[in-house]
């Protein structure tokens, strides 16, 4: 998984990762365990055959690194460190040797996999200054491993035909729309569209997609709720868990001000609507200046037309989604 001479020169340097350590030596590896760094400036003019991996070795590499993640002994930001590193180097060796064929598809399918898993796990440690600067540069890699993919799914079209997890790798960067005025590829969606074939644009995913993007900016809270729970995948929630606490803002915000004072909102009603247990509920409303009361048998309200009503400055604590828990089980 590294070049020999990169791992005698990194033992020599004591530069190995925790994961790379004979032993716990720090200064002692073994073929097993160095896995090639990422080099940010490679002349080709100095590189050796020996330095390039064959795509055999990248995928046993990629498949290594990707079992890491379900390590328990480290945390997960120690191990998206090295894992974020290490699959860089293997996106450089397969664009060094230009190889485009379906096993590279496979492989940078796996990779935006990492990186979607690892921007909704980030997310959920955000209150941390060193997290939030992670989660800042795996979206940075998140985006520049789609537009590779893409390019790969478009050298390898053949006419009508869609590769088994196209549709899916499309919408969720149609996803990663969500939010005020986000172009994560520096150009309009619309242009975007354009370039898409016509069966991936009428796939289910994409449709999908489309229609909780649609639902985001028209705030149709109830439609994004419903579309959600009903059809999205895993991955497809990663993208959209930062974003599902803006949209139970702003049903609050229309429940609160559009309901009729004389009839309180009950909350095992609201916490059906918004997919959130009514506990989380509670807090969440008072998260938002709302207070909540209790009617003579016991039931949770929400009493409408509070004027303290105000959108939380400083960010949400991680509140469940209904029905989340079973994918990540």
């Amino acid at each position: 998984m590294c070049p020999e001479r990169e791992r005698i020169q990194r033992e020599k340097l004591r530069d190995l990762a925790i994961f790379e350590r004979l032993h716990g030596n720090p200064g002692k590896s073994s073929p097993a365990l160095a896995v090639k760094k990422f080099c940010r400036t490679i002349s080709t003019k100095y590189v050796q055959a020996s330095d390039m991996r064959p795509i055999t070795v990248l995928e046993d590499t990629l498949n290594y690194l990707l079992s890491l993640l379900e390590s328990k002994e480290h945390l997960f930001e120690v191990v998206h460190d090295f894992v974020f590193d290490r699959t860089r180097s293997i996106r450089q060796d397969i664009t060094m040797q230009n190889i485009v064929n379906k096993k590279a598809i496979y492989m940078y399918e796996g990779m935006v996999k990492f990186h979607v898993v690892s921007h909704y796990k980030l997310w959920c440690s955000m209150s941390d200054p060193n997290t939030a600067s992670l989660h800042h540069l795996n979206m940075e890699q998140l985006t520049k491993t789609l537009a590779s993919l893409f390019n790969l799914y478009e050298a390898n079209q053949n006419s009508n035909h869609v590769h088994e997890n196209e549709a899916e790798f499309h919408s969720l960067y149609v996803l990663l729309h969500l939010g005020s005025y986000s172009q994560p590829m520096g150009e309009p969606l619309s242009l975007w569209f354009q370039r898409v074939s016509t069966p991936v644009l009428k796939s289910k995913e994409m449709c999908f997609a489309r229609r909780i993007l649609r639902s985001f900016r028209l705030g149709n809270y109830k439609d994004f709720f419903c579309t959600a729970a009903a059809q999205a995948s895993y991955l497809q929630f990663c993208i959209m868990m930062p974003y599902i606490n803006e949209v139970r803002v702003l049903a609050l915000s229309c429940i609160n001000f559009g309901g009729y004072k004389l009839h309180p909102y009950p909350l095992l009603d609201l916490s059906k609507l918004l997919f959130i247990k009514e506990s989380d509920l509670e807090s969440f409303c008072n998260h938002c200046g709302l207070e909540t009361g209790t009617d003579e048998s016991g039931n949770k309200l929400l009493p409408t037309k509070q004027t303290t009503f105000s959108h939380p400055k400083g960010g949400f604590q991680r509140y469940s989604f209904l029905g989340l828990q079973e994918y990540e089980r």
